[in-house]
């Protein structure tokens, strides 16, 4: 296969078509790795919640220390330089942690505000109480 590269776009319809098959499967890729992340990030929601209800810090960076070491062997072991996969997976992790800490947050909120609620409850209930 040979192009023409004479400024004109004269492409051999080969090239084109065998490009035109790559980029379909690159864009099959894409929208897997798409949703595969929102699978992941369903999970790390699920995990977000648990450590908010349990009063659990958002981060953990024994277990963020575990999974770069083994995405790195696994990126090895899969011919993709370890040290994109490492930048890749600090990415997420920052994400997850942000995410982490609004759910931490808006329970803190929540917990906050339902106290205040019930508290003020408590008081009018403590007012109607002492009223003749």
């Amino acid at each position: 296969m040979t192009t023409s590269n004479n400024g004109t776009g004269d492409v051999d319809p080969a090239v084109r078509a065998e490009l035109a098959r790559l980029r379909d499967s690159i864009d099959n890729i894409d929208a897997a790795v798409v949703h595969m992340l929102a699978e992941r990030f369903k999970c790390t929601q699920q995990v977000g919640h648990l450590k908010a209800a349990h009063q659990l810090p958002p981060a953990d960076p024994a277990r963020e220390a575990h999974q770069i070491a083994r995405l790195r062997r696994l990126a090895e072991n899969a011919k993709l330089d370890p040290a994109f996969a490492e930048k890749l997976l600090n990415f997420i992790i920052a994400e997850v942690i942000r995410h982490h800490e609004s759910i931490a947050d808006n329970k803190n909120s929540h917990n906050t505000t339902s106290n205040n609620t019930d508290s003020d409850n408590t008081d009018s209930v403590k007012q109607q109480q002492s009223q003749p």
